[in-house]
């Protein structure tokens, strides 16, 4: 779960003040109502393969391969995201790579790209690059736990005054859909429960208490950088880490944790775009897609969906290259956890349908429908649009042999 996300989320979520701190307890409370609900669904169908399964199997292949589309799109669109985050850290070391927002654009672009390389060279290179990447990716976040720390013992840190914007549930909507993508991917353990040693117990200790612990620790960074620095100083930082670190400590350790921020988004990358391939290809061996989709080359990489997934995110960062990279970071986010939605909506549907955990999985769908109303109408159209853009493919596919 501990990505990008979260270093550039200071920045955005800087505007909201308080509503900001309130919308992260509000996500965290509704990833946990539906990681419990994707919980008892596993319990539930345990030969099911993953989500796809999940919901195939409760409310029809079609419903299904929509679920998987619209997850493949979220993963495209994050990579986007991350490449975005990855830039923005960057720049704190090569300040000319914001020099315009044309120049970040194509940053982002090329590190997408490399990333590509890197895994069209195979998956066990890309491995032992994404082995070094998680280890360092903690520094950043430790960092900043320990200033604080100091600063509240110290009694050198102080709350400053926030935007002067009552906390109402208009004004919650959109930071609470924000907050929720760096929360996207606490449904992982469930929808691999069949690959989960003990899954009537470790699938239910991962979801939750992993959810939770993701979540307190995104609240104390995110929170504490906020409410510590000036709302405009935050909110026009390209690197919010690095500007607290910088703040508190001083130029050359902010540059270090730039680094380190960068590294921690090149990883998050790295795996998502293994991630990008895999799930179209799976699709197509599970005969809900065209063959094309599934076929790979001597090192059994799909060439061809990693391909066209790298071009798809490369033209959502292009498409948004007027924008400041944190505008590009913004509607990318939404984008992406709008796609991620789709997948909870129908998750929760499908308890109600098989009449488990029926509470939890009304107020988790209601949830949902309420965060994808956050993430705008262009974000959620968009999102809608490119889910059914897998019909004509799903129709197109072979007919001969049984679709799993």
């Amino acid at each position: 779960m501990i990505g990008s996300g979260i270093f550039l989320l200071p920045a955005t979520l800087a505007p909201f003040g308080w509503m900001g701190v309130a919308a992260w307890f509000i996500a965290a409370g509704g990833a946990l109502i539906i990681g419990y609900v994707l919980v008892v669904l596993s319990r539930a169908l345990p030969q099911a393969s993953g989500g796809i399964g999940i919901t195939g199997e409760v409310l029809g292949p079609v419903v299904g391969v929509l679920v998987g589309w619209s997850y493949w799109v979220s993963v495209w669109s994050a990579n986007a995201a991350i490449a975005t985050a990855a830039s923005s850290y960057l720049s704190m070391l090569v300040p000319s790579l914001l020099s315009t927002p044309l120049r970040g654009a194509i940053t982002a672009s090329l590190l997408i790209w490399l990333l590509t390389g890197l895994n069209l060279a195979g998956a066990r290179l890309a491995g032992q690059f994404q082995i070094l990447t998680t280890v360092l990716k903690m520094v950043p976040l430790v960092t900043i736990v320990i200033i604080l720390l100091v600063l509240f013992f110290s009694g050198r840190g102080h709350v400053l005054p926030q935007p002067n914007a009552p906390i109402s549930f208009g004004g919650l909507t959109a930071p609470v859909t924000l907050t929720l993508f760096a929360l996207v991917g606490f449904e992982c353990a469930s929808i691999a429960a069949a690959r989960v040693h003990r899954p009537e117990v470790n699938v239910f200790r991962a979801t939750m208490f992993g959810t939770a612990l993701a979540a307190l620790l995104y609240i104390v960074v995110c929170s504490g950088i906020v409410l510590t620095l000036p709302t405009h100083v935050v909110a026009n930082s390209p690197a919010p880490f690095a500007t607290f670190v910088e703040t508190f400590w001083g130029h050359g350790p902010a540059v270090t944790i730039a680094l380190f921020a960068a590294i921690a988004a090149i990883g998050a990358l790295n795996g998502w775009v293994l991630i990008q391939g895999e799930v179209p290809r799976s699709m197509s061996v599970e005969g809900l897609l065209p063959a094309w989709f599934g076929r790979t080359d001597r090192r059994d990489v799909p060439v061809g969906v990693l391909t066209l997934s790298s071009v798809l995110a490369t033209a959502l960062v292009m498409t948004n290259a007027s924008k400041s990279l944190s505008g590009i970071f913004e509607f990318v986010v939404l984008l992406t956890t709008a796609s991620s939605l789709w997948f909870y909506v129908a998750a929760c549907v499908a308890a109600i349908k098989l009449r488990v955990a029926v509470p939890l999985a009304v107020i988790g769908l209601c949830f949902a429908l309420w965060a994808m109303w956050g993430a705008g109408v262009m974000a959620s159209s968009l999102s809608l649009l490119l889910m059914l853009t897998v019909l004509p493919l799903y129709w197109m596919r072979p007919k001969s042999g049984p679709t799993k």
